[in-house]
């Protein structure tokens, strides 16, 4: 098992001790660290920033909103950060859902499984720089064409020559369409909200992705990088008050009260009246309410909440259901280094 230091993004103000988080991480044999990014602070700023204090950790985004870049921009930020850290990036990206895309972001949400594929289709051109790019489309058509394009445009190859011509590409994904696609054309899967107890049908949508033609990996070489909270404790019943405001807000805040992809997450686990209790609450602004009827099980589905011994424990059981990292987010220099050593 691997650990990666899941930074996220930023609240209201920059956080004060990511940087001493990342040094305790690379010191403390950490394998990555993980930026993110909603409608706010963007992941490739923080993530070269504090990737330039390290010399080992690999450098990862979890996740790049796709509709934040063209494909090309995207594969022009990840070749010029892979460059600099001397070939330690991994490409995290994730669709976000259809609030943040046509309202931050003002583009299309149409087809998230068709615009995945393409955009990836022409990252991996711009990394090989065998030819000019070019894509038919319909999402990202290059060059541009049209009544409402000049005509004038022409495919182009990188001027810089990639550092590594096939960048590793890990997606996030929740809905099983999603995770198979995953398996079929990326590297590594990054799920948000993972519980083994489900391990045999994350295994079962995994295995149609790597059964289709042409799959880039199989089981044994793919990634599951899994976001983990884990709170070393003696007091259980604090640490489940405190991750369910968290879950209430995924849970019933995200999205729309009808289209909400992490609160989907929650049905397929079993617990769609909480899902369903959980939002009416949460959008009618009892927050708190929503937040203290979530039961200590559901936190404890996809949470790791107890001593070391018990974590230890659980660390094995996320391990034999196919995580092959952690995602964790301590926020001390001391938890980072009892984590990793309950790993090492």
């Amino acid at each position: 098992m691997k650990l990666g230091l899941q930074l996220g993004y930023w609240g209201a103000q920059p956080p004060a001790n990511h940087r001493e988080l990342v040094d305790a991480a690379e010191r403390s044999g950490f394998d990555s660290v993980y930026t993110a990014e909603a409608w706010g602070s963007d992941a490739y700023t923080p993530l070269a920033w504090y990737g330039s204090a390290t010399e080992r950790l690999r450098l990862g985004t979890s996740v790049l909103q796709l509709s934040a870049r063209t494909p090309t921009a995207c594969a022009m930020a990840a070749l010029t950060l892979d460059h600099l850290s001397g070939g330690r990036h991994i490409v995290g990206l994730g669709v976000s859902g259809p609030q943040v895309v046509e309202g931050w972001y003002g583009q299309r949400f149409a087809k998230p499984l068709a615009r995945t594929r393409e955009y990836i289709d022409i990252m991996r051109q711009v990394w090989a720089r065998q030819a000019p790019v070019t894509s038919p489309g319909p999402h990202y058509p290059l060059p541009l064409q049209g009544e409402t394009s000049t005509g004038l445009g022409k495919p182009l190859k990188p001027i810089v020559h990639p550092l590594r011509s096939d960048i590793p590409i890990y997606l996030g994904a929740e809905g099983p369409k999603n995770i198979a696609l995953a398996a079929e054309i990326a590297d590594g899967w990054l799920p948000l909200f993972f519980t083994p107890r489900m391990a045999d049908q994350y295994n079962a949508w995994l295995d149609e992705g790597f059964a289709r033609p042409g799959a880039r990996n199989t089981r044994e070489t793919f990634e599951v990088a899994a976001v983990a909270q884990i709170v070393l404790t003696d007091d259980t019943e604090a640490a489940y008050a405190a991750i369910k405001p968290f879950l209430a807000l995924y849970m019933g805040g995200m999205g729309s009260e009808d289209t909400n992809f992490h609160a989907e997450v929650y049905r397929r686990m079993g617990y769609a009246e909480v899902v369903d209790e959980v939002t009416e609450l949460f959008r009618s602004g009892r927050k708190d309410e929503a937040a203290s009827i979530i039961p200590d099980a559901v936190v404890d589905d996809s949470a790791i909440v107890g001593d070391e011994a018990h974590v230890r424990e659980q660390i094995k059981v996320w391990e034999q259901s196919g995580v092959t990292t952690m995602l964790v987010s301590p926020g001390s220099v001391a938890e980072v280094e009892r984590l990793a050593s309950l790993v090492h």
